[in-house]
């Protein structure tokens, strides 16, 4: 048995490459830190839901530039209590027509007081006779084709202006007598733009 003492060679760069290894992939995979909870007050991480805010109606209801014009040119509004003295005096004044109306002709009845149904009567009546009804026979129609759009149209505002304020049998009659002009008027300018056709030629 020999006294020399043996020992044993350990490659040491092999453990180093070893440590540098296992330092790596702690570097490259450190522990996440703990996220804190979300307070109530602030918001969720993520993606989240954006929903537009509705346009306030003042906006939406905004004056164009002929109504701001206009609202320009217009005298001062005038005050309820002008306005009251006027309505009595208007009041007073078709009551005295009336009497004297009456008075020549007593069989005449006092007049019923004018209400919505009346406003769209007059409209109609305006269009139709604009779209050359009432013509008498033998006689040829006149027609006042863009007098008779205006009408239509201003009856289209009235029935705009008036939504949500009518009883549902003003409703009715107002876009019954709507459909029925713009019908009639469709039919007036059909025959307007067609095309005129050319007699058959003699033989």
């Amino acid at each position: 048995m020999s006294d020399t003492p043996k020992f044993e060679v350990i490659d040491r760069r092999k453990m180093k490459a070893e440590e540098e290894k296992e330092s790596g992939e702690a570097a490259a995979q450190p522990a996440a830190p703990e996220k804190p909870a979300p307070t109530p007050s602030e918001p969720a991480p993520g993606p989240r839901l954006v929903v537009n805010e509705p346009r306030h109606e003042a906006a939406a209801q905004e004056p164009s530039a002929a109504e701001q014009q206009l609202a320009e040119e217009m005298p001062a509004a005038p005050t309820a209590e002008e306005s009251s003295e006027q309505k009595a005096a208007y009041d007073a004044s078709a009551q005295r027509l009336e009497d004297l109306i009456r008075a020549q002709n007593p069989t005449v009845g006092p007049q019923p007081p004018v209400g919505f149904e009346h406003l769209v009567q007059q409209f109609y009546l305006s269009a139709m006779l604009q779209m050359g009804a009432g013509t008498q026979e033998g006689q040829r129609p006149r027609v006042d084709i863009m007098g008779a759009r205006a009408t239509i149209d201003l009856l289209g505002v009235l029935a705009e202006k008036t939504k949500g304020n009518l009883t549902a049998a003003e409703d009715r009659m107002l876009q019954s007598v709507l459909f029925e002009l713009r019908m009639a008027f469709l039919e007036l300018t059909s025959m307007v733009g067609a095309p005129s056709v050319p007699p058959a030629p003699k033989s």
